[in-house]
């Protein structure tokens, strides 16, 4: 018989919670191993123990990140107008990104990405892209698309997504217009 983890998921939560803030409040380069540990008071041997080290903690990140899209926008109810489904779909982006800054950053913006590296954080956000894909399929199959694929049409949304976060955080719109800004991009795709 093995020895009983010591670091269970409740942990897990807690030091990636912990990565959370302390990137949200000081930046992706004041990322410890370390720091995590104390911010979660735990040990840094929970942190190797459970992400590897610093590049599998960021890329635990990115994987929670992606989980809470992918969430998110499965939980959407499809109504019979799927070009509306698709904005609130993006709408739930916009939420993510509003909620969690630091997760945004670092799931969408990080250079060089781990997850070019990552299998756990590619695995995650092509399981995220995948429901926006069925989002999309659904325009396809009302005749909403025109000639655009499937495939193109997911990434363009998606791009205006990711866009619209990013502006949407630097600033540039008034925070009593942001949403309007994001629904009247209903005619992207």
């Amino acid at each position: 018989m093995g020895r009983p983890r010591e670091h269970d998921e409740r942990t897990a939560d807690s030091l990636l919670a912990a990565a959370e803030r302390i990137v949200q409040e000081d930046g992706a380069d004041a990322l410890s191993v370390r720091g995590v540990a104390r911010e979660a008071r735990t040990t840094t041997r929970a942190v190797y123990s459970l992400f590897g080290a610093k590049d599998g903690l960021i890329a635990a990140l990115m994987a929670h990140g992606f989980g809470l899209l992918q969430e998110g926008v499965a939980r959407l109810p499809e109504t019979s107008a799927p070009d509306q489904d698709l904005v609130e779909a993006g709408l739930v982006f916009r939420r993510y990104a509003v909620e969690h800054p630091a997760l945004f950053r670092i799931t969408f913006q990080s250079n060089p990405s781990p997850m070019r590296t990552s299998a756990p954080a590619r695995a995650a956000g092509m399981a995220a892209l995948a429901v926006l894909k069925l989002r999309v399929v659904r325009l396809q199959e009302a005749g909403r698309l025109d000639d655009t694929d499937v495939d193109t049409a997911t990434l363009s949304f998606h791009a205006v997504c990711e866009g619209l976060a990013g502006l949407e955080l630097r600033g540039n719109f008034a925070s009593h217009d942001a949403e309007r800004q994001w629904r009247d991009r209903k005619s992207v795709v």
